[in-house]
Protein backbone atom coordinates (compact mmCIF):
# COMPACT_ATOMS: atom_id res chain seq x y z
CA UNK A 1 0.00 0.00 0.00
CA UNK A 2 1.25 3.57 -0.85
CA UNK A 3 -0.04 5.75 1.54
CA UNK A 4 0.15 9.55 0.49
CA UNK A 5 -0.33 12.89 2.68
CA UNK A 6 -2.89 15.48 1.46
CA UNK A 7 -0.07 17.10 -0.46
CA UNK A 8 1.44 13.85 -2.46
CA UNK A 9 -2.12 12.79 -3.34
CA UNK A 10 -3.16 16.77 -4.75
CA UNK A 11 0.10 16.13 -6.65
CA UNK A 12 -0.64 13.47 -7.73
CA UNK A 13 -4.00 13.86 -8.20
CA UNK A 14 -3.75 17.02 -10.46
CA UNK A 15 -5.92 18.88 -8.23
CA UNK A 16 -5.35 21.62 -5.44
CA UNK A 17 -5.16 20.32 -1.57
CA UNK A 18 -8.46 22.97 -1.16
CA UNK A 19 -10.28 20.71 -3.52
CA UNK A 20 -9.54 17.23 -1.59
CA UNK A 21 -10.83 19.17 1.53
CA UNK A 22 -14.00 20.18 -0.41
CA UNK A 23 -14.41 16.27 -1.41
CA UNK A 24 -14.09 15.72 2.25
CA UNK A 25 -16.62 18.14 3.28
CA UNK A 26 -18.81 16.81 0.64
CA UNK A 27 -18.45 13.32 1.82
CA UNK A 28 -17.05 12.39 -1.81
CA UNK A 29 -13.80 10.61 -0.48
CA UNK A 30 -13.18 9.75 3.39
CA UNK A 31 -10.86 12.25 5.17
CA UNK A 32 -8.57 9.62 7.33
CA UNK A 33 -8.47 9.44 11.07
CA UNK A 34 -5.21 11.36 11.70
CA UNK A 35 -2.48 9.97 13.74
CA UNK A 36 -1.33 11.71 17.53
CA UNK A 37 2.44 12.05 15.83
CA UNK A 38 2.63 13.35 12.04
CA UNK A 39 0.09 13.59 8.93
CA UNK A 40 -3.14 11.80 8.21
CA UNK A 41 -1.88 9.40 5.04
CA UNK A 42 -4.49 8.46 2.32
CA UNK A 43 -4.85 5.31 0.72
CA UNK A 44 -4.48 4.28 -3.06
CA UNK A 45 -8.09 3.98 -2.77
CA UNK A 46 -8.77 7.82 -2.15
CA UNK A 47 -6.06 8.60 -5.23
CA UNK A 48 -8.39 5.91 -7.07
CA UNK A 49 -11.90 7.91 -6.21
CA UNK A 50 -10.14 11.21 -6.92
CA UNK A 51 -9.73 9.93 -11.06
CA UNK A 52 -13.24 8.55 -10.84
CA UNK A 53 -14.67 12.00 -9.96
CA UNK A 54 -12.23 13.66 -11.96
CA UNK A 55 -12.98 11.20 -15.33
CA UNK A 56 -17.08 11.53 -14.56
CA UNK A 57 -16.40 15.61 -14.42
CA UNK A 58 -15.31 14.97 -18.17
CA UNK A 59 -18.14 13.35 -19.31
CA UNK A 60 -20.30 16.14 -17.58
CA UNK A 61 -21.84 14.50 -14.66
CA UNK A 62 -21.88 17.04 -11.56
CA UNK A 63 -20.71 16.40 -8.06
CA UNK A 64 -23.92 15.35 -6.94
CA UNK A 65 -24.30 12.92 -9.73
CA UNK A 66 -20.82 11.70 -8.78
CA UNK A 67 -21.77 11.00 -5.20
CA UNK A 68 -24.85 9.17 -6.83
CA UNK A 69 -22.94 7.01 -9.11
CA UNK A 70 -20.12 6.37 -6.11
CA UNK A 71 -23.55 5.04 -4.20
CA UNK A 72 -24.56 2.87 -6.49
CA UNK A 73 -21.38 1.09 -7.71
CA UNK A 74 -22.07 -1.88 -5.92
CA UNK A 75 -25.71 -2.14 -7.64
CA UNK A 76 -26.77 -3.95 -11.15
CA UNK A 77 -25.78 -1.50 -13.67
CA UNK A 78 -29.23 -0.53 -15.37
CA UNK A 79 -29.42 2.59 -12.76
CA UNK A 80 -25.73 3.84 -13.50
CA UNK A 81 -26.87 2.72 -17.45
CA UNK A 82 -29.76 4.98 -17.05
CA UNK A 83 -27.62 8.19 -15.48
CA UNK A 84 -25.36 7.94 -18.36
CA UNK A 85 -28.42 7.99 -20.76
CA UNK A 86 -30.00 11.13 -19.42
CA UNK A 87 -26.42 12.89 -19.36
CA UNK A 88 -26.00 11.76 -22.79
CA UNK A 89 -29.82 13.52 -24.16
CA UNK A 90 -28.71 16.42 -22.01
CA UNK A 91 -25.10 16.78 -24.08
CA UNK A 92 -26.83 16.04 -27.28
CA UNK A 93 -29.44 18.62 -26.23
CA UNK A 94 -27.09 21.12 -25.99
CA UNK A 95 -24.83 20.39 -28.95
CA UNK A 96 -28.50 21.30 -31.02
CA UNK A 97 -28.45 24.68 -28.79
CA UNK A 98 -25.05 25.42 -29.57
CA UNK A 99 -25.35 24.52 -33.50
CA UNK A 100 -28.22 27.00 -33.66
CA UNK A 101 -26.47 29.61 -31.93
CA UNK A 102 -23.40 29.20 -34.05
CA UNK A 103 -25.41 29.42 -36.51
CA UNK A 104 -26.97 32.62 -35.60
CA UNK A 105 -23.91 34.35 -34.61
CA UNK A 106 -22.53 33.36 -38.22
CA UNK A 107 -25.21 35.06 -40.17
CA UNK A 108 -24.66 38.05 -37.87
CA UNK A 109 -20.95 38.28 -38.13
CA UNK A 110 -21.51 38.08 -41.63
CA UNK A 111 -24.07 40.74 -41.93
CA UNK A 112 -21.61 43.01 -40.15
CA UNK A 113 -18.35 41.80 -42.90
CA UNK A 114 -20.80 43.39 -45.88
CA UNK A 115 -21.55 46.78 -43.93
CA UNK A 116 -21.41 49.49 -45.90
CA UNK A 117 -22.62 51.72 -43.38
CA UNK A 118 -19.89 52.03 -40.33
CA UNK A 119 -22.37 54.40 -38.23
CA UNK A 120 -23.71 50.99 -36.94
CA UNK A 121 -23.49 47.96 -36.57
CA UNK A 122 -25.74 44.68 -37.61
CA UNK A 123 -24.90 42.65 -34.94
CA UNK A 124 -25.45 44.77 -32.34
CA UNK A 125 -28.75 46.09 -33.52
CA UNK A 126 -30.14 42.77 -33.92
CA UNK A 127 -29.37 42.21 -30.28
CA UNK A 128 -30.83 45.27 -29.53
CA UNK A 129 -33.90 44.71 -31.44
CA UNK A 130 -34.24 41.24 -30.37
CA UNK A 131 -34.26 42.40 -26.17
Amino acid sequence: MNALTIGRLAETAGINVETIRYYQRINLIVQPEKPALGYRVYPDKTLNRIRFIKRAQLLGFSLEEIAQLLEISDEPCETAAQMGLDKLHLIQTKISDLTKMAAVLDDYTKQCAINADHSHCPLIDTLIDES
